[in-house]
């Protein structure tokens, strides 16, 4: 392999990921050691929608988020836009205890926030996205869900991907690591859809916390992901309804290292995925008539191929998909029944740190009625890692 090819592939990941071996110290302050470690990233996007347009403002025109693929509406004119609000800062501390060892990390962005616009100053708020501290096998805060593997995201300029299949949650969380094994208890949420199909309902009435297991794996050129997620869905609206429903979903992904390439593959499956699957692009329980919960079953699906061309130069092959099985008695035929997209890259590292990219995918959704719309978009990056 070439000189330049192993540092290339330990720091070439998705956007949702900051490589641990990329940390500058800071400084050394009475025994804790103080990190600082993040990257400037600016896009340039250009999408075109077959039925409709989003709106300004609309984060689906920063990144792609299947829910928001228009349907039903009139094609415009190509949308571009420029921004660097995926640019990201992160802190951590590391210190000795007695024999134990007590870690800090506190990481931000700018996407996502409500703040902004792009009239005169194109300022924008930051966003905590980790906050987390660990003591040996324990871990308190915010961070990505254990029933996530981040492993497994692609190489892309989008922000995440293979959105439609991927679970992608960051939530507080207490979890303990056994070796290869992880257990959790995280924060509950539940997302509904109304009887008859109708505006998102996010409850906020757990009484119980997510749980999950999972099993880490590796053999040779081999990283295996298999992880259980059960989970309360609840609401009550101190009126008419009252009712839980038990939740539970399946999760196998990793990659798979041929020489300098890889293969990167995601199975996600379960009955009330809801927000833990393809941006919650599907909620986890429809109302029925007598305002009981049932809970809507989806199937996610990806596969990545990344190949180096040399040592400078690579590409992403991507596909990504989700099913979602609706009752549509109950959920109306508004409702999204699949997405799916395609994307490829080809990506310039004339140096370790700095990546120069172009990206063009394609995504279509659809809903239960048949009516669908497509997205085509072309994405040119700039990055810089410290």
């Amino acid at each position: 392999m070439h000189k330049l090819c192993k540092p290339l592939l330990a720091t070439a990941l998705s956007g949702a990921l900051l490589a641990e071996s990329q940390a500058l110290t800071l400084a050394e302050i009475n025994g804790t050691e103080v990190t600082f470690k993040g990257y400037i990233k600016f896009d340039v996007i250009a999408s075109d929608y077959s039925d409709g347009q989003l709106g300004t403002g609309n984060l689906g025109r920063d990144f792609y988020v299947p829910s928001l693929t228009p349907i039903g509406g009139e094609s415009e004119s190509v949308a571009t836009d420029f921004h660097a609000r995926q640019t990201r800062f992160a802190f951590g501390t590391s210190s000795k205890l007695d024999g134990s060892t007590l870690k800090t990390y506190f990481e931000l962005d700018f996407l996502v926030t409500p703040e902004g616009n792009e009239r005169i100053s194109n300022s924008f708020e930051p966003r905590m996205r980790h906050a987390y501290l660990e003591y040996d096998n324990w871990l308190f805060g915010q961070t990505w869900s254990t029933f996530m593997n981040v492993g497994a995201l692609p190489e892309t300029l989008d922000f995440i991907g293979n959105t439609d299949a991927t679970i992608f949650v960051r939530e507080p969380q207490v979890r303990y690591t056994a070796g290869n094994w992880q257990f959790a208890l995280e924060n509950p949420e539940t997302t509904v859809t109304p009887f008859g199909g109708g505006a998102r309902i996010v409850t906020d009435d757990n009484s119980l916390p997510d749980a999950v297991v999972r099993y880490n794996y590796n053999s040779g050129d081999l990283s295996l992901v298999t992880a259980a997620l059960v989970r309360q869905l609840s609401y009550d609206d101190a009126d008419t309804i009252d009712d839980t429903e038990t939740s539970f979903g399946i999760s196998v992904s990793g990659k798979y290292q041929l020489g300098e390439n890889d293969i990167r593959f995601v199975l996600n499956s379960g009955t009330g995925l809801g927000r833990y699957i393809g941006l919650n692009i599907a909620n986890g329980a429809v109302l029925d008539a007598e305002g009981n919960l049932e809970a809507i079953d989806s199937t996610g699906y990806a596969l990545a191929y990344r190949h180096f061309w040399n040592p400078q130069w690579r590409s992403t092959f991507s596909y990504s998909g989700i099913a979602i099985d609706n009752d549509t008695d109950l959920t109306g035929l508004g409702v999204s029944e699949s997405s799916q997209s395609v994307r490829v890259n080809l990506i310039y590292s004339p140096t370790q740190r700095l990546s120069l990219g172009a990206e063009f995918s394609h995504a279509n959704r659809e809903i239960e009625s048949g009516d669908d719309g497509d997205m085509n978009r072309l994405q040119f990056s700039a990055k810089l890692t410290f």
